[in-house]
């Protein structure tokens, strides 16, 4: 038997939290690429937040993931097949192919990858989807001006810590929420924010209160619940929310009750929901400037990686429970470029 591709297919799609048995791992016959199209071996998969919602069948801003097929998800690969004149054979490409050891493609929104630029796997990360969900939604959303306070949510994570770090490039007070004493010591004494609230174990309320003693003027939403309840509580009169996510309701199987909305009224503030795939035309802003501030120690990530496609399920239910530090990735195979350095 030649070399197979291994899946983790979405099996059921799940009523409230997901199970590790609503996935199936199966070895499938590789796939063959045709004319115009490449073979990818996927060397790095992105768990994210956003693909609970894939499960689901209901009316979306995405189309569901199909049961009985590979679930959806980034990836970065290597080209080793290509009748593609606009791919070569190891080309590293950015792309959407899913939980899987092999893709075919057209090609169509894949992006080639330069490994001396930064680690390919930041382009799924740090110089990714996140990290563009970090910008847009704060220098577009949130507009911070220089000595403004900034809250953020699941504040080590990978698009909380990104906009943290960009806050504070821009002159901003930033203020972290986060879910451990470890997370809020990793996003203050490695990523410079000014304080961090760890809402499993203080008054939120009052933890915010001494840590934003001028109030809040921009609240980036990645959680939802308790910790925009009590940030509303504190926001300051033109106040900008940025929606990015809900991640604390996403697992619900009935919405749950919202938080009093009456100083959103009171104080003229924005609240602004976005979707990061609107606003792919900032990627020629986005790029350059976070890629710079990278390079110079300006903006830094964290990343936790696990080894092997049939450890996907697992994680990513961990994703919910607040056991990933860091930019949650499955690596699926070896990575060809690990010891180019970036120049």
């Amino acid at each position: 038997m030649g070399v197979m591709n291994r899946q983790v297919l979405l099996r059921n799609r799940p009523s409230g939290a997901p199970q590790v048995g609503d996935f199936e791992v199966v070895d499938a016959p590789m796939p063959v690429p045709g004319e115009g199209e490449v073979l990818c071996r996927t060397i790095y998969l992105s768990l994210d937040p956003y693909m609970r919602g894939r499960m689901n069948e209901g009316r979306s801003y995405a189309t569901p993931a199909q049961v009985g097929k590979p679930m959806v998800g980034g990836t970065v690969s290597e080209v080793v097949e290509s009748r593609h004149p606009g791919f070569a054979k190891g080309d590293v490409v950015l792309g959407y192919d899913g939980w899987q050891a092999y893709a075919v493609s057209g090609g169509a929104g894949a992006r080639k990858l330069d490994p001396r630029q930064a680690p390919i796997s930041t382009a799924l990360g740090v110089l990714g989807m996140p990290g563009l969900t970090a910008y847009v939604g704060l220098l577009d959303i949130g507009k911070p001006k220089e000595g403004e306070t900034v809250v953020v949510s699941a504040a080590a994570g990978a698009v909380g810590s990104a906009v943290g770090q960009i806050a504070k490039i821009k002159g901003c007070r930033v203020v972290g929420v986060a879910g451990s004493a470890e997370k809020c010591d990793y996003v203050v004494k490695e990523l410079g924010f000014d304080a961090c609230v760890n809402h499993r174990a203080e008054d939120l309320v009052a933890a915010l209160e001494k840590a934003c003693p001028r109030g809040i003027d921009i609240y980036f939403e990645n959680v939802g619940g308790g910790v925009l309840a009590a940030v509303l509580r504190l926001i300051n009169p033109n106040a900008r929310i940025p929606l990015c996510g809900l991640i604390s309701e996403y697992n619900a199987a009935t919405p749950p009750p919202g938080p009093n909305l009456r100083p959103l009224l009171f104080n003229r503030a924005l609240i602004k929901g976005f979707i990061v795939s609107d606003h792919f035309d900032r990627l020629g802003d986005f790029l350059p400037d976070c890629t710079g501030w990278v390079r110079d120690g300006r903006l830094k990530y964290r990343e936790d990686i696990v080894e092997g496609l049939e450890n996907a399920p697992g994680a990513f239910l961990g994703l919910f429970q607040g056991k990933n530090f860091g930019k949650l990735l499955v690596k699926a195979g070896a990575d060809p470029t690990r010891p180019i350095a970036p120049r």
